[in-house]
């Protein structure tokens, strides 16, 4: 049987005793953990990486307790990594994922300077590009990302005014629709005025068929994965190497959305891109 006559007598000692259900894999466990921090401690712990944010390292010191010891305890209590919890209180936060693709999508905007022609800092370093830089003014990318794929879609505008929301929110519905989506059912945004006060705004999520949400107030974590979104997109095209104009960076989108979407590893996929959590029978997408 490939095993000794010890483990075999083990095994039929418990199936006599208990029956079938002795024959289930136990925990390996110690009944009892002496040396297990109290309970007490591990509280205080956690009490000071949330109000403090400090990591083993400097928390060790202050409790008088090994570095290695104090990660444990934040691993065991969900507490590791400073972007489980919130910022402001300290708490873990909830994270959650829709059941189905367009149930609900994050909309956010983010605003970004433009590029000289001949390049900025970046290109020329910062005091040689820094008397190009005045009066260039900013690119608004607005986006949007179903939360249940992570497909994104971004267009870049000279503002974020109500009427341009609302037009960018009926062509990423578009696009989401030919990408397999056919339906937007919810739209998360922050707190800004076009979101929360424009008829345009209003108009264009009735004609979608969809409900409008806003996030909490000085919570934008509440919108994080377009959030995160933001953070892939100035370090995958908007910062990803120096750009020369804000042509050659706006040309550049494009690509980037397509690799994002359709080739680009998601951890959160486990490891595939948006596009593979999409229905798309077709395979025009990919």
């Amino acid at each position: 049987m490939g095993i000794s006559r010890v483990t075999a007598h083990k095994w039929i000692r418990r199936w006599r005793a208990e029956g079938e259900q002795g024959l289930h894999d136990r925990s390996s466990r110690p009944l009892t953990t002496p040396h297990r921090t109290a309970p007490a401690v591990e509280a205080r712990v956690c009490r000071l990486r949330q109000d403090r944010k400090l990591g083993p390292a400097r928390l060790g010191p202050i409790l008088q307790l090994p570095a290695s010891t104090v990660h444990r305890i934040l691993l065991r209590h969900g507490l590791n990594r400073l972007a489980f919890m919130d910022r402001p209180t300290g708490q873990i936060i909830r994270r959650y994922e829709r059941e189905r693709p367009g149930e609900l999508v994050h909309v956010d905007v983010k605003k970004l300077g433009r590029i000289p022609d001949g390049g900025g800092h970046r290109t020329l370093g910062r005091q040689a590009g820094r008397p190009t830089r005045g009066g260039m003014g900013f690119d608004y990318i607005h986006s949007a990302v179903d939360d249940h794929s992570r497909l994104a879609y971004s267009e870049i505008h000279a503002d974020e005014k109500a009427v341009t929301c609302a037009a960018f929110l009926r062509r990423a519905a578009a696009f989401f629709a030919t990408s397999g989506i056919d339906r937007i059912e919810r739209v998360l945004t922050d707190n800004a005025w076009p979101y929360r006060k424009s008829f345009a705004w209003q108009q264009a999520l009735a004609d979608l068929g969809a409900t409008g949400k806003l996030t909490r107030i000085y919570r934008p974590q509440t919108n994080g994965k377009v959030e995160r979104f933001n953070r892939t997109l100035l370090e995958e095209w908007a910062y990803l190497r120096p750009y020369t104009s804000n042509n050659e960076r706006t040309a550049a989108l494009a690509d980037f959305l397509h690799t994002y979407n359709h080739h680009r590893c998601h951890t959160a996929l486990g490891g595939h891109p948006p596009i593979s959590r999409v229905n798309n029978a077709s395979g025009q997408y990919t």
